[in-house]
């Protein structure tokens, strides 16, 4: 405490009010050697009352804090032409504030959305076909595909269904395909031959495999489930057809071919190659310039008999004659010898004839003088006055 503060305190009166005016002045000095702001009077009251004595002493420090917060200055307000806030997305919302008040103990993973089904997959109706859809199917080398269906069916306009036997595995476009073909082809043909048809026999759809199953060959149409091989139809009242039948008449088998070719990119029958003598291919292989390939030659009928063999002996010919013992056959080469020999006696005899009738002819010759030849006159033409 310094001198000045000492000789006011000694000013005081003593008692009571001067021990109170004492403590009061030493409070100031003291606040003032600290640097704290001086509180009034009243407060220095109420630091004697035992009850506020310690709220006084925890209230001093935050009113520190109050001073100093209110010496930071404040930051600008936000200029009217600044662009807005973008508002937080409701699911980053969800995402960031925990359920409940409680954050999660492990965030589970967003659900995968629904693949929609194609263009294809919505005309494929059960008024078309019956063709539930798969799963897609990724094997090895490129095999399998998307969008594909189990063919087991085909209806037709009149709702009667055309069985696959057995049924076949095929993209949607391919199992598409086949049942135009089916109800706008092959069922109309089977009503004009005056029966209905009700089978479909299906060789192979989808498998794994090289052309032509050969081993390291180029991938095969039915290793990407757009081919099917088809042997026949059945008719239900009628055994089935068979395409590369040659007894079935060959104008059925030329409707078939002409419609096969109008709708697929690749028709492969009898005459393609050594594979397809006995079924016919149909795919639908995209090519460059839409190119397709139809190859299928219908074979006449074969004949009922070989045109190699002897016709046979008609009834009216003559006996054959019967073959001749041995014994004649020696007599005979005996005969055939005798007159082989006479015929070279009489050519011996011939032979020696000659030279006595060629001299007989030169005698003759040097008998008679050679006659003399004139030269020819030639003729004067004598010219005639008329």
């Amino acid at each position: 405490m310094n001198f000045t503060a000492q000789k006011a305190i000694r000013k005081w009166p003593s008692g009571a009010f001067g021990r109170i005016a004492a403590a009061m002045v030493t409070v100031a000095a003291a606040a003032i050697l600290i640097g704290m702001p001086v509180e009034p009077a009243a407060a220095a009251k109420a630091s004697r009352a035992s009850p506020w004595a310690d709220l006084f002493r925890q209230s001093q420090p935050r009113a520190r804090e109050k001073v100093r917060r209110a010496a930071v200055p404040l930051p600008k307000p936000r200029p009217a032409e600044a662009p807005s806030a973008k508002p937080e997305k409701p699911a980053e919302k969800e995402q960031a504030a925990p359920r409940n008040g409680k954050p999660d103990e492990q965030a589970a993973p967003a659900p995968q959305p629904t693949p929609q089904p194609s263009a294809c997959r919505l005309a494929l109706t059960d008024e078309v076909a019956i063709a539930p859809s798969i799963p897609d199917i990724h094997g090895a080398n490129g095999c399998g595909g998307e969008d594909l269906v189990r063919l087991e069916a085909i209806v037709l306009p009149d709702k009667r269904r055309v069985s696959v036997k057995p049924a076949a595995i095929l993209r949607c476009p391919m199992a598409s395909a086949v049942a135009d073909w089916i109800r706008n082809d092959i069922a109309p043909l089977a009503e004009r031959l005056g029966s209905t048809i009700s089978d479909l026999d299906n060789f192979d759809s989808f498998e794994c495999r090289g052309r032509n199953r050969i081993a390291g060959a180029k991938l095969s149409e039915h290793g990407r489930a757009n081919a099917l091989d088809v042997r026949g139809f059945k008719l239900t009242d009628a055994p089935m057809i068979s395409l590369t039948d040659r007894t079935v008449p060959r104008e059925l088998r030329e409707t078939v071919l002409r419609s096969a070719c109008a709708r697929f990119s690749t028709v492969l029958g009898p005459g393609s190659d050594w594979y397809h003598e006995d079924h016919i291919h149909l795919d639908l292989m995209e090519r460059r310039g839409n190119y397709r390939i139809c190859q299928w030659d219908v074979w006449d009928p074969l004949p009922q008999k070989a045109p190699l063999l002897p016709a046979e002996r008609p009834e009216e010919a003559p006996p054959r004659e019967v073959a001749a013992k041995p014994e004649d056959v020696k007599a005979e080469r005996k005969q055939d010898a005798a007159k082989s020999e006479a015929a070279k006696s009489e050519a011996f005899k011939a032979h020696e004839a000659e030279p006595e009738a060629e001299k007989s002819n030169a005698d003759k010759e040097e008998a008679e003088p050679p006659r003399e030849q004139k030269p020819a006159k030639k003729k004067r033409r004598q010219n005639r006055r008329s």
